[in-house]
């Protein structure tokens, strides 16, 4: 009786997800212009911290009857997002873009991997055949180049990090507790940007365009999409929700020709029908009831 609901939830988790990652797409140009004046973990901090306010302004009374368990939770899943950004900061000052790219887009092999080791999730074959399938369209939108060296390394720790994120918000997210655990999140992400930035000083954007950068990121493209993200991912299991994230690349280049003046190239069109053929076939995949597919962890 409940199947009808709960296809119709999913397909909104799945559309929302989607509509997320095209917005952290469109971000990739602003970035460079924000850390080309602000330093990168200045920059982290005061977009977390604007995130984490604003969405407690809009959201006050999710903030009430907030439980010991999900301050914990949002703590850890902080520590985990904030952690992986770091390292994939510090990655990429010592790794090409391209290969930054592909080795952090490399959360969507780990994801699976880590949700059958610590949730004992169960994927069906379809799912299993996407994920390499992603990977390969990573590769071919990314990858220009192979090297090995501390870069790739430390950047695929904060791969490793964003899939534990991505299975541990699948495991703890309820869409009751989603702003609430969104607002600890950011909050502790925030703490941990301004904590590494600290030493040398906050350094903040000086013109009205960098700042209007800044408000938009921290706006929608951290708070009101780390909330929805956290929403999504209690009607989503982890990998799907992966795979559908590694549709950033493909919004990025797309974001890249329509407003960047870049140029639509052969390298777009075949990595981006590969990730969106992998995306599509692990949505065809069978459908179980959420609870079945993602086991809560205790915490």
């Amino acid at each position: 009786m409940g199947g009808a609901p709960e296809r119709r939830d999913s397909l909104t988790a799945t559309l929302l997800l989607l509509a997320v990652t095209a917005v952290w797409g469109s971000t990739f140009a602003m970035t460079k212009d924000v850390v080309a004046e602000v330093p990168v973990m200045d920059f982290l901090g005061v977009r977390f911290l604007l995130a984490a306010v604003v969405v407690a302004v809009l959201f006050p009374r999710s903030l009430r009857g907030l439980t010991g368990a999900t301050l914990r939770r949002g703590v850890v899943l902080g520590l985990l997002y904030g952690v992986a950004q770091v390292a994939q900061t510090v990655g990429l000052q010592h790794t090409a873009a391209s290969v930054s790219g592909f080795v952090t887009g490399m959360y969507v092999v780990c994801t699976p991997l880590l949700a059958a080791l610590l949730l004992r999730e169960r994927l069906p074959a379809v799912t299993w055949a996407a994920v390499p399938l992603a990977a390969v369209g990573i590769a071919v939108l990314s990858l220009r180049g192979v090297a090995l060296g501390f870069g790739e390394g430390i950047t695929l720790v904060g791969a490793v990090l964003y899939a534990l994120h991505i299975v541990a918000l699948g495991a703890w997210s309820t869409p009751a507790e989603a702003v609430r655990i969104s607002v600890v999140q950011l909050a502790v992400i925030a703490v941990l940007g301004l904590a590494f930035g600290a030493p040398g000083g906050i350094t903040l954007p000086s013109s009205t365009g960098v700042w209007l950068q800044v408000v938009y990121m921290a706006v929608f493209a951290a708070g009101l999409a780390l909330a929805a993200q956290t929403w999504a991912q209690a009607h989503l299991p982890p990998t799907r929700a992966a795979i559908i994230m590694c549709t950033e690349p493909v919004f990025a280049s797309l974001f890249g020709i329509l407003i960047g003046g870049e140029s639509l190239t052969g390298r777009l069109l075949v990595g981006g029908s590969i990730v969106l053929a992998a995306m599509l076939l692990a949505e065809a995949g069978p459908r179980r009831h959420v609870e079945s597919e993602v086991p809560h962890l205790t915490v």
